[in-house]
């Protein structure tokens, strides 16, 4: 009898939707192999009255899923790759990034207005302080709340809360099925995604003989140069939950292009540059464009959120 496969993976529907996912796409290139999901709460599951930049510490939603992986209750772990911090546990590798999927922010409001048409004085809820300084640099007249709970929980608040609406990751919303209740899909200029937003990471134990070829099926080498590019970036930062930080990547061919940001989180100074060249250097692209932000006041940002010298 063939050992089965195990996923460790959260318990929210989107989280299980995307072990869901890589369990049919694993079962489906490799017939006859048995796959089982295996739910594990995180710290960051449980922990859901106090916004995620107040609960510190990196990998809220994968250190126990890790954990999982290490001591072999489970043999691949399924995460958001943008809950993935910078740096990962040694004996650990990202065995496969799958193809990404939209990788932008939306904006869901009660009324279906857009992010411009929102009145001044609406209150707009987030989990992010990404977004949230975004949003209050592009409308200061707004009201930024934090909000956490899962997608569902979210849309739930925006109906039954004094919320004009709501911004989350398109990816998910899409991936549950709720696109028809996008009002606007937010665009680069207006909120740039977080580093690797959209796309998801199959982690492994390192060198693992069987999951090691199975999770390489998974691969798509587009969006896994893209996204190296972007955790480059970040890793250079050294940035997590804790921090105002966005990055996303785009290839063009066997051009890369990488915007990334650092802002205060009240969104008064954003800093923001633009940099590419060719796809083989996507990591190189990724630490100099860290270096530029750096060097023009993103490192005093950094300081003063972390106290950690960049």
């Amino acid at each position: 009898m063939v050992k089965p496969v195990v996923i460790g993976t959260r318990g929210s529907p989107l989280a299980v939707w995307q072990a869901e996912w890589v369990r049919s796409a694993l079962m489906q290139r490799f017939p006859g192999v048995a796959v089982e999901l295996s739910i594990i709460k995180t710290q960051g599951d449980k922990i859901l009255d106090v916004p995620l930049a107040k609960v510190g510490g990196k990998g809220l939603f994968v250190k126990e899923i890790e954990d999982a992986l290490l001591d072999g209750r489970a043999d691949v772990a399924v995460h958001s790759m943008k809950d993935m911090p910078a740096e990962i546990p040694a004996g650990l590798v990202i065995g496969a990034v799958p193809e990404r999927e939209v990788p932008s922010d939306v904006l869901i409001s009660r009324n279906g207005h857009t992010l411009r048409q929102l009145p001044a004085g609406g209150v707009i809820g987030t989990s992010s302080l990404r977004r949230a300084a975004q949003l209050r640099h592009l409308r200061p007249d707004l009201v930024v709340v934090p909000l956490r709970g899962n997608v569902e929980t979210r849309l739930r608040k925006l109906d039954t809360e004094e919320l004009a609406a709501v911004v989350l990751a398109a990816a998910g919303v899409k991936r549950l099925g709720l696109a028809q209740r996008v009002s606007e899909y937010l665009d680069d200029e207006s909120m740039l995604p977080a580093v690797g937003q959209g796309a998801l990471c199959i982690e492994i134990r390192e060198k693992d003989p069987r999951l090691g070829p199975m999770a390489a099926a998974l691969d798509d080498p587009a969006t896994r140069t893209v996204v190296s590019g972007e955790r480059a970036f970040l890793k250079r930062l050294q940035g997590g939950c804790q921090v105002p930080i966005a990055g996303h990547g785009r290839l063009d061919g066997d051009r890369f292009t990488l915007t990334g940001l650092v802002a205060d989180v009240d969104g008064g100074t954003v800093i923001k540059h633009r940099l590419n060249g060719p796809a083989a250097a996507a990591e190189t692209i990724g630490i100099e464009l860290a270096e530029i932000l750096l060097s023009r006041g993103a490192d005093e940002i950094l300081q003063k959120l972390t106290g950690a010298a960049h």
